[in-house]
């Protein structure tokens, strides 16, 4: 990962145009091609990205970002204050807690409790980021990539939007849509998915586990 802490301003030109005035930021250039530029607040997200796949021209005092689509990030640099890169190495991944995994588990043995007709292509389907939770065919034999979360947040969107992204340059899968799967979905995290396309679904982990409903439970 290489990390630029630089005066600097944005420009992207894409589906629309935005402009980063010039002020001292954190640039992140992830080791799969992300390039990120964070301002120090705001907690986790930038105020600018592109993701993978992006070509990268380092022109000196720019950089120009260019992905697939055509759309550009372009860094100007007015003065460099660190730059820095590090070999992270292989990550293992997020650990799921016990009930996050066991709720995948319960999914991937009866997908149809999330859509009629889904079934079952794989678990824990392999991307270059990290696997997908599960991966089914629906009735129509459309490929669906589905993240299941015990509480669905943005963050769990944003992981479902790479991974798609991810999916969508294998041409045998062909369209691939998204599906968020949790227990409780928070309302922001549902309109945001909704806007891309996703279909959200909320699921009774204890249903799945076959507790009737009337059954005592200590919480």
């Amino acid at each position: 990962m290489r990390l630029v802490i630089a005066r600097c301003s944005v420009d992207y030109a894409g589906r629309l145009s935005a402009h980063l005035p010039e002020a001292v930021r954190l640039i992140m250039v992830k080791a799969d091609g992300c390039v990120a530029i964070h301002a120090d607040g705001g907690a986790y997200k930038p105020l600018n990205w592109m993701n993978a796949p992006n070509t990268i021209a380092d022109n000196g005092d720019h950089w120009v970002v260019t992905n697939p689509k055509d759309e550009t990030l372009t860094i100007r640099l007015h003065e460099v204050l660190s730059d820095t890169e590090y070999e992270f190495g292989d990550d293992p991944g997020l650990s799921k807690d016990g009930v996050e995994a066991h709720l995948q588990e319960l999914l991937a043995a009866a997908p149809e409790v999330m859509e009629n007709g889904l079934r079952l292509v794989r678990r824990e389907y392999p991307t270059a980021i990290g696997p997908v939770d599960l991966l089914c065919r629906d009735s129509a034999d459309q490929v669906v990539a589905i993240e299941v979360k015990r509480r669905g947040e943005i963050d769990g969107v944003e992981q479902l939007t790479r991974y798609i992204e991810r999916l969508h340059h294998d041409s045998s899968l062909g369209e691939v849509r998204g599906m968020f799967v949790a227990q409780v979905i928070k309302p922001q995290a549902r309109v945001l998915a909704e806007s891309r396309g996703f279909v959200c679904v909320e699921v009774d982990y204890d249903a799945l586990r076959g507790l009737a409903p009337d059954e005592l439970r200590l919480f």
